[in-house]
């Protein structure tokens, strides 16, 4: 198998663990996880079930969502499906890993937050230079977009207006109150953005230039 390949599978399982991280991060602050976390992170309040279950399940439909919209089954499709299953079992292995984080008062909650951004904003960085396949959320966003003839940045803010609200009825229906999608959400979907911005002005180049070489 050709060195770079290598590399880039090698890049796509570190940056999915590094946001794995960032969820688990996001979680411990209780002020509310990245939009397409906030509905398994919802549920898992609400059932007896995982964060990293309820990703694995939620990701795995957005996976057969492509597949209806878009009326094919693609290799892409089909590594979104084994990148899901990944990145749902690493979150909950570093919930276990992080168990002793407690943030004990909203100043601190907002620190944890920050950091859960910076972390989640690196694996991002990382798994999309990998080039090998993309998160479901993001499968489909890209999906909706070629149905739709839009640009995947006029398609995402929709999207992912659209799965905090869906987070939001679900919490107040089963939990009764917001939890798992609360201010620390808009926060993360307006700022992860702008943090993926700095890395790649940092070292994003520098890894395309490495792996085309």
């Amino acid at each position: 198998m050709d060195k770079k390949l290598i590399i880039r599978y090698i890049l796509l399982i570190l940056g999915v663990t590094i946001m794995s991280l960032g969820i688990a991060l996001s979680l411990k602050s209780t002020l509310g996880t990245p939009p397409i976390s906030c509905i398994p992170a919802v549920l898992a309040v609400a059932f007896p079930w995982t964060v990293g279950e309820f990703t694995i399940i939620f990701n795995a439909l957005l996976v057969i969502f492509q597949m209806v919209l878009l009326r094919k089954i693609t290799l892409s499709q089909i590594a979104q499906m084994l990148v899901c299953i990944l990145f749902g079992y690493m979150i909950d292995f570093n919930l276990v890993l992080i168990d002793f984080i407690n943030p004990t008062n909203y100043i601190i909650q907002w620190i944890l937050l920050i950091i859960s951004c910076l972390v989640l904003a690196f694996g991002l960085v990382i798994e999309v230079k990998s080039d090998i396949t993309m998160l479901p959320g993001d499968g489909a966003v890209v999906a909706i977009g070629e149905v739709l003839n839009k640009d995947w940045g006029k398609v995402k803010p929709f999207f992912d207006v659209t799965v905090v609200s869906i987070g939001v009825i679900l919490a107040l229906v089963f939990i009764g109150h917001l939890e798992g999608v609360r201010e620390g959400t808009i926060f993360s979907a307006i700022t992860v953005g702008f943090i993926i911005q700095f890395y790649n002005n940092i070292f994003g180049e520098k890894i395309d230039n490495y792996l085309e070489e």
